[in-house]
């Protein structure tokens, strides 16, 4: 038995393996798949897309959304963390801002001495609920408006809905991750990101007629809500000061 040099096998298996990689890319080439390591959700139609992604949104445990919402000709900014037993964060209205935490069915409301004031309260009575967690009170009208800002069932049930003829509008991306697009009425009646990757969850709303975009993130991460202090709580009783 004659012996093969150990060069001559060493040449042999890079010819192989630079034969095999030339084989892989050539027959790669043209032929990238834009739905490769994704949910599989490009390849769906417009109405399966946005049927899946409100499942996707419904079946969450929580959500954090920021963003802007226009509302009878008024502008929120909103950063709230959301789930089904409460939430917590924050709303900027006219100027104003407000924080809103519910457990529950407490709700309870902070904001500073400009928030409560109406020109004619008593400026001292205003300053002692500055920065204090002010208890809403259930049978206050106030309480259904700002409970809907920590209710996740209410906004995403009335944010995620397009208006028109749903169609796809191309891949794009959001904070990184791979989306497909679909729109109402060709953008008119609202746009959504919905993510490519893993669960299909919307990214990011611009909803119709120029009515806000907001962006949805931590979907199904869980976080903490806790009752604030006795001494960081006031509790008006039936009805909250006038404001």
């Amino acid at each position: 038995m004659t012996a093969i040099p150990q060069g001559r096998i060493r040449r042999a298996a890079l010819l192989s393996a630079l034969s095999a990689l030339a084989v892989t890319g050539l027959t790669g080439c043209g032929s990238e798949d834009p739905d490769a390591g994704t949910n599989g959700l490009g390849k769906l139609s417009a109405d399966q897309i946005q049927r899946k992604t409100l499942n996707a949104a419904e079946s969450a445990d929580a959500v954090r959304l920021a963003g802007s919402v226009v509302t009878s000709g008024r502008t929120y900014t909103l950063d709230m963390r959301l789930k089904a037993d409460g939430g917590v964060g924050s709303v900027t209205a006219e100027g104003e801002t407000f924080r809103l935490l519910r457990i529950d069915e407490q709700l309870f409301l902070m904001a500073d001495a400009d928030f409560w004031s109406n020109g004619d309260a008593d400026a001292a009575a205003s300053a002692k609920l500055n920065g204090k967690y002010v208890k809403v009170p259930q049978g206050d009208p106030s309480y259904k408006k700002f409970s809907g800002f920590t209710d996740l069932d209410v906004l995403l049930e009335g944010l995620l809905t397009l208006h028109g003829k749903v169609e796809t509008d191309g891949r794009h991306e959001q904070s990184g991750t791979r989306t497909i697009r679909i729109t109402g009425d060709g953008g008119s009646g609202g746009t959504l990101d919905v993510s490519l990757e893993g669960t299909p969850y919307p990214l990011r709303l611009v909803r119709g007629g120029g009515a806000g975009t907001l962006t949805f993130s931590s979907w199904g991460e869980n976080f903490a809500l806790e009752e604030p202090k006795k001494t960081e709580t006031v509790d008006y009783g039936k009805q909250l000061p006038t404001s």
